[in-house]
């Protein structure tokens, strides 16, 4: 009988171990999924950020001119101003026509840029690409003058139109 005993525990001495060593795999199974979780949320984290990066990036080239061309805007206005200004039988001389072409040659350049100018004279007034001085008599919420032209650079208002805006009041016919 003592060597049945005997036999008996290496045996609960094994099954022991075998406990021992299973939950020891398990814990380090839990470590390890532990690790792999953890693992793919920086992998993901790293994509977002790369992609974020990314989007970033193409956000500055694309309005990167955005300060210059606020700067060449007044430049363009006076141009826009003189050329409106010409006395009535300069209009045909070289000179005006070298001036009409500089404007729409700088006109095409900032447009292959991206910058578009707003049309506001005769549209509904619209906030977000429109500063409304005052009102005026004239059809309700449709811009009637514009004091100032609005321009885009490719989706973002750069400078809003500044415009007068109708009241709803009858224009007088007489004046």
């Amino acid at each position: 009988m003592a060597e049945q005993e005997q036999e008996k525990q290496p045996e609960n001495g094994k099954d022991e171990n075998i406990e021992v060593l299973l939950k020891s795999l398990a814990e380090e199974k839990a470590k390890a999924e532990a690790n792999l979780a953890g693992w793919q949320r920086a992998q993901a984290d790293f994509v977002n950020y790369k992609r974020f990066a990314e989007q970033e990036k193409l956000e500055t080239s694309k309005y990167a001119n955005a300060n210059l061309l606020m700067s060449i805007l007044p430049i363009l206005d006076d141009l826009e101003r003189a050329l409106a200004n010409v006395p009535h039988g300069e209009h045909k001389k070289a000179w005006v026509e070298g001036f009409h072409l500089i404007d729409r040659k700088l006109k095409d350049t900032l447009g292959k840029i991206g910058l578009t100018a707003i049309k506001s004279v005769g549209e509904e007034f619209d906030c977000r690409t429109m500063d409304a001085l005052t009102c005026a008599p004239g059809k309700k919420d449709i811009v009637i003058q514009e004091l100032e032209k609005g321009y885009i650079l490719q989706d973002k208002v750069i400078r809003p139109a500044k415009v007068i805006v109708g009241s709803g009041e009858e224009v007088n016919k007489e004046e």
